[in-house]
């Protein structure tokens, strides 16, 4: 995140927060990175998607759930905990509020602990997601944008 180095405090404590959320709450890698994959398809981040696509396929994620979100379609999810997962990310994204269903729908799969983890994450790689939009910290020229970004076409946002 190289913009967070123009405030090196935020940068340290940025990547830090990023840290404890990948790899340290009682979410299962797979529904981690469903989350992060959710963000990034939000927020046409093509840097976020990118390499957690990869990370999404390397814990589990199924392919073609991956084809969905990147086509903004529901994909078929093999559990009530990845469904949860899914559900509370769109819509959370999408209207930012939870209905209480499905917060009790989310708890009853995640517990409470994991309903904060997951607010955390998508939070946090909202934010990662903004960073890199904004900075236009793009891919690699030989790498090609999977996602499509009618409001900014053939760009690496």
């Amino acid at each position: 995140m190289i913009a967070w180095l123009r405030n090196p405090e935020l940068a340290r404590r940025g990547q830090k927060l990023g840290e404890l959320l990948r790899f340290d709450t009682t979410l299962a890698p797979r529904l981690v990175e469903l989350a992060i994959l959710m963000c990034g398809r939000h927020w046409t981040s093509h840097v976020e998607w990118s390499a957690h696509k990869a990370h999404a396929l390397k814990a589990g994620v199924d392919p073609a759930a991956i084809a969905a979100i990147a086509a903004r379609r529901e994909p078929i999810l093999p559990d009530e905990r990845s469904r949860a997962v899914y559900d509370i990310a769109s819509t959370l994204l999408a209207n930012g509020r939870v209905p209480a269903p499905l917060y009790a729908r989310g708890v009853t799969q995640l517990g409470e602990r994991g309903m904060v983890e997951l607010v955390a994450v998508l939070g946090y790689y909202c934010f990662v997601s903004l960073t890199l939009n904004t900075f236009e910290l793009g891919l690699p020229d030989a790498a090609a944008p999977e996602l499509e970004d009618p409001e900014f076409p053939g760009t690496s946002r």
